[in-house]
């Protein structure tokens, strides 16, 4: 994505999680509405909105299934939080409470978890360099 801010995780992201979404229902002959819901975790309400208008450029509309972990742990306006958190630990926490009690109910049957992270370092950054992303997915049906 060419993103160089380290305060920017979302959007440096964002292009992970959208070529591993895109990757996977290619691979699968899905469409985004074949899961009742896809996660992210963590892209944060910043990541979220580009991951939403990225897939949107790719003919993908996965605004009406899809959010991201980070953004249901953290409520930026009653926390003050700006961002999420560490996206393993975000989609992590929420599949093994949140997500999975709604698949024991029967709510959820078919989900796609897609945990991201970026590979950088601490002087990466400050060496101007642009922060790569990398996104896993994960398919779980019931």
């Amino acid at each position: 994505m060419g993103i160089k801010d380290a305060n920017n995780m979302g959007a440096a992201m964002a292009g992970a999680a959208l070529d591993t979404l895109i990757t996977h229902l290619n691979d699968t002959g899905r469409n985004p509405s074949y899961y009742d819901a896809i996660f992210t975790g963590d892209l944060g309400y910043i990541g979220k909105d580009i991951l939403i208008d990225l897939a949107k450029t790719k003919g993908f509309n996965i605004k009406s299934n899809y959010n991201d972990c980070g953004v249901l742990i953290f409520d930026k306006d009653e926390q003050d939080t700006h961002s999420g958190g560490s996206g393993c630990g975000c989609i992590a926490s929420v599949f093994s409470g949140y997500i999975y009690q709604k698949m024991l109910n029967q709510e959820l049957k078919k989900v796609l978890l897609i945990a991201t992270g970026a590979l950088m370092n601490a002087t990466s950054s400050q060496q101007g360099e642009s922060i790569p992303g990398i996104a896993h997915a994960i398919a779980i049906e019931v």
